[in-house]
């Protein structure tokens, strides 16, 4: 059963201007250390940072909690390289994640489908 769905697109020139402009702060307010350990060995570093931030925001809107932050969202790979999305804190413990992401050069988008668990 669907919880709900949700979507978002990121331009990576604004993740990156964040970035510059508060540096380590900006990234550990919204990204778990594993998060950031797993881009560090990225190619492209702002390009898959803005995927990721894309990310959460479409599970935001598709879980619907008011109190969800960002660090209650952790998005990984699997071994096959998909990206896996975990709720962390003791919330969404009756649902499972779906996520989708893609990015070039401007744009990072990704869509997400909560279901509830069988």
């Amino acid at each position: 059963m669907i919880i709900g769905t949700g979507v978002d697109i990121t331009e990576v020139r604004r993740l990156k201007q964040a970035v510059e402009k508060w540096g380590d702060a900006f990234l550990n307010r919204l990204f778990t250390a594993d998060e950031l350990e797993n881009a560090k060995t990225r190619g492209s570093l702002y390009q898959h940072l803005a995927g990721r931030f894309a990310a959460k925001e479409a599970i935001f809107k598709a879980m619907g909690d008011a109190d969800l932050g960002w660090k209650d969202v952790q998005i990984i790979n699997d071994k096959e390289g998909r990206p896996c999305c975990s709720i962390l804190n003791g919330r969404g413990k009756n649902c499972d994640v779906h996520i989708s992401i893609s990015h070039v050069k401007s744009y990072a988008t990704a869509f997400a489908i909560v279901t509830k668990k069988a």
